[in-house]
């Protein structure tokens, strides 16, 4: 068949007449994409091409505004594609993945070592003191002109095309990593076939279990998984020591196992190639290339708030600890020196919350049914800025779990198309995150008036309860729904005029900022006793329910303080090394005893499967920023509470506008010192977490 035939009826590149312009999913097979991304490429080629080209001078609608507007046929195939890569994927698809990876990191360094169209930004950009530009669009030539020359632009020729080939291999790399760690939680499955290995499991654990062994296959028995909904509870109630030791050892191993899915190797050649990155820009290490475009800025900045922290969190959990062996000695349970193992701790934790604090998951989670929790998110964002959320069953999806809503504000004016995929399965990779399809912005070329409102997704990966049984969340679960329907506001809420400065496209340590604030909402009495309903009764969650959950809420803040950074420590550590290490796994113990990590804790990811660093490089050397934006959450909430109302409108006004409104318009410390009146504050976080005596001096600035 003719090429130009065979393109032609390629559904990736014919008009998207479908509602909202959504990507075609149920006419989409893998073998579209590689055509298609070549087409895309040349056609954004050509694009680039007459703005460097353009014999008129540089000016910024030619130029800046021209480069944005630029590639939108590759992004919607970039973004349809990447929906199925994390949350449906399939052999066929990977391979795809596989074999664009290097052709698509090659575009992009193309593109931004381009020096015909550099010189042009880069005239601009010297005289933009004498542009007279508004505040967005010199943002946009700020932004733009980093952009470049953090992909290499000011480079030498012949480094320029090393710097090329370097990104081209971590992107095959980390393609592979992330490969390979969905196949070790894919291949992974521990079958409980009679009632003693489900002993302590309770229903919720059960169903979920059932109905992970009727997802793959299984007339009979029930299934745990390595999806974290389903481990975790499974590590945090099951009696039989010997199946936790299994599961959990499972879980800590993924990408540590000899043979083609072995993530050691992998490790050590990203970070080989990083580190000679870093040095093609001029830094000593990866930490401080990456750290140079944050808040944050710098190392030493990022260790104090990590060193703010640790010694306190290991206070707070040797405390714990100590709860956690006295159960164990008044159950006969403890080992003879006291030691706690890794597969023992949530086990027992839950048994002192139980008896200590008189709060039970099993007693919990009836009254957090999926879709009321959904409702929950829903009702708070109508409450805070006015948006309305339609069902909207017609619309094309990749999944039958994916859930699709059209967007309205109070006046009923179009917000965007907001979809939801909550469901853990084989064919998604683990954890949570926001994505995006179309990024709003003002800028796009053919549309009426250059407007194209956004499509933001969520994925979650919670355990589906069993035929005819309600998916119950914990408490754990609803906070990383409303964290990531916290993310999605952020891209939905977005008002500026330019894709690149769009909804979450923020620094990396400000970007967790609208997440993180709207778990508060989760956990506000209000929103309780709201939407928190028994799923057969009906009846409102108790008061004297909400009041253990409140007394019980500090309760393991130090296991999962450590654990997380612990984690952020050993990200630091690894990406300031100018040399790799011979022994990832060596280095990350050794880092680890160093720093008095105590035995039986862990920490959140280890490195052969932490996908925020080594599944691509957003995260790499910054997985503190949950801590960082954790300062500003606390403070900005405060704004709310000195209010006197969680949904007080003025307040909620100002955030839409200075946090979840404006993108990357304005510099992070300005867009919050403009919603909080002054700069943020440490102690806010720090008694959130139990960490702080309620009666410190208030003042330290983050």
């Amino acid at each position: 068949m003719d090429a130009n035939v065979e393109l032609s009826a390629n559904p990736l590149l014919q008009p998207w007449d479908t509602p909202h312009g959504l990507p075609p999913f149920e006419h989409l097979d893998a073998a579209h994409f590689p055509p298609a991304f070549e087409a895309a490429m040349r056609t954004h080629r050509i694009e680039l091409e007459a703005v460097a080209t353009d014999p008129e001078l540089p000016t910024f609608d030619n130029t800046v505004a021209a480069i944005d507007r630029s590639g939108r046929l590759l992004a919607r195939i970039e973004h349809a594609f990447y929906a199925l890569t994390g949350s449906a994927t399939s052999p066929a698809i990977r391979a795809v993945q596989r074999q664009m990876a290097a052709p698509l990191s090659a575009h992009a360094s193309a593109v931004y070592m381009d020096q015909a169209l550099f010189q042009r930004l880069d005239g601009l950009h010297a005289q933009r003191d004498a542009l007279g530009l508004e505040p967005e669009p010199r943002r946009l030539l700020e932004r733009l002109h980093l952009d470049f020359v953090r992909a290499g632009a000011r480079l030498a020729p012949e480094a320029r095309t090393r710097y090329a080939k370097v990104m081209e291999r971590l992107a095959q790399l980390t393609t592979q990593f992330g490969q390979n760690v969905l196949a070790d939680e894919a291949g992974f499955q521990l079958v409980l076939h009679d009632e003693a290995e489900l002993a302590g499991l309770p229903g919720f654990v059960r169903a979920a279990a059932r109905q992970a062994a009727i997802d793959r296959g299984l007339p009979e028995g029930h299934v745990i998984t390595l999806s974290r909904s389903l481990i975790v509870p499974f590590l945090t109630y099951s009696e039989r020591r010997d199946l936790r030791e299994q599961a959990w050892r499972a879980w800590v191993s993924r990408g540590e196992h000899d043979g083609a899915q072995d993530n050691r190797g992998v490790i050590r050649e990203i970070l080989t190639l990083r580190a000679e990155q870093a040095r093609l820009q001029g830094h000593a290490c990866y930490a401080d290339h990456a750290l140079a475009d944050t808040m944050a800025g710098t190392r030493v900045a990022v260790g104090q708030l990590l060193d703010e922290v640790w010694p306190r969190a290991l206070e707070a959990v040797a405390r714990e600890a100590g709860m956690l062996r006295e159960a164990m000695t008044d159950a006969g349970a403890g080992s003879a020196d006291g030691t706690i193992e890794p597969w023992d701790w949530r086990y027992w934790a839950e048994h002192v919350r139980a008896t200590r604090f008189a709060v039970d998951d099993s007693e919990v989670k009836p009254y957090f049914r999926l879709e009321q929790v959904v409702e929950a998110a829903f009702d708070c964002a109508q409450r805070l800025f006015g948006l309305r959320f339609t069902p909207r069953a017609d619309l094309p999806v990749y999944h039958p779990d994916v859930r699709a809503y059209e967007v309205h504000d109070a006046q009923d004016a179009p917000v965007g198309i907001f979809l939801q995929d909550n469901y853990a399965r084989p064919t998604k990779r683990s954890g949570a995150w926001m994505s995006s399809l179309r990024w709003q912005n003002r800028n796009a070329p053919g549309s009426a008036g250059g407007a194209e409102l956004p499509v933001i997704m969520n994925n979650n990966n919670f355990a589906k309860g069993a035929p005819g049984e309600p998916t119950l969340l914990s408490m754990d679960d609803v906070r990383t729904l409303f964290h990531e329907f916290g993310h999605g506001l952020h891209g939905l809420l977005s008002q500026v005029t330019y894709r690149r400065l769009s909804g979450t496209q923020v620094l990396r340590d400000f970007v967790e900022l609208p997440s993180q604030l709207f778990e508060h909402w989760a956990q506000e009495t209000e929103v309780l006793k709201r939407h928190a309903r028994h799923w057969q009764t009906g009846e409102p969650i108790p008061d004297n329910l909400i009041a253990r959950l409140r007394r019980a809420q500090r309760f393991g803040q130090g296991y999962e303080t450590v654990r997380y950074t612990a984690s952020a420590l050993v990200d630091m550590a690894v990406h300031s090394l100018s040399e790799p290490p011979d022994d990832v796994c060596a280095f990350e113990a050794e880092t680890l005893a160093r720093l008095g990590l105590p035995h039986g804790v862990g920490l959140n990811h280890r490195l052969v499967h932490f996908q925020h660093l080594f599944a691509g490089s957003s995260y790499a050397a910054g997985y503190y920023v949950y801590l960082w934006a954790e300062v500003l959450d606390a403070d900005a909430y405060g704004a709310f509470v000195e209010a006197g109302n969680p949904f007080d409108g003025r307040v909620a006004e100002s955030l839409r506008r200075f946090i979840y409104g404006s993108g990357n318009t304005l510099e992070p410390g300005l867009a919050f010192a403009s919603f909080r009146g002054r700069a943020p504050q440490v102690e806010p976080m720090l008694r959130k977490k139990g960490l702080l005596p309620a009666t410190a001096p208030v003042g330290a600035q983050a």
